[in-house]
């Protein structure tokens, strides 16, 4: 669905982006609102799904991830049961921490987190390459991110 969002809406999700802890007197004077009004807003914006949820960002290299990769996969047959059982498959590779469906010569993305190259490389050998339905994968080691930014509300 699409939303017509006002300029303070706007500027309410811009404020959450940059500190989804802000307080409500902190947000509704970001907002030049006082804080009933902003408050109303704030949940209005959460019930009509605009806001789906608040998240923390976590430090990966103090919890050990130190390689972050790109793998794409191709599967042995592009049928919908097929595609339903490779998404079970490695719904539960804790290593994945996003799938994507693509259109072209590859069926998913993957982005991939592990401790080390090791690890990376048990996960495919050991843990990917065993689904069944997988015919062909092809990874890349992310060197650095060097842009990452929030959906800009314009």
């Amino acid at each position: 669905m699409n939303y017509n969002l006002d300029k303070t809406d706007k500027s309410i999700l811009a404020q959450l982006q940059r500190n989804a802890r802000i307080s409500n007197t902190e947000l509704s004077g970001a907002v030049n609102l006082s804080q009933t009004p902003c408050l109303r807003r704030l949940r209005k914006l959460e019930e009509i799904g605009v806001i789906q949820g608040y998240k923390v960002k976590l430090n990966e290299a103090a919890l050990g991830i130190n390689v972050w990769a790109l793998v794409f996969v191709k599967l042995d047959k592009n049928t919908s049961d097929n595609a339903a059982s490779f998404e079970r498959a490695i719904s539960g590779l804790e290593e994945i921490t996003e799938c994507c469906v693509l259109a072209g010569s590859h069926d998913y993305l993957l982005r991939v987190a592990t401790q080390s190259l090791k690890s990376f490389e048990f996960f495919l050998k050991e843990k990917l390459a065993k689904v069944a339905m997988v015919e062909d994968i092809e990874s890349t080691i992310i060197l650095n991110q060097v842009l990452n930014r929030d959906l800009s509300l314009k």
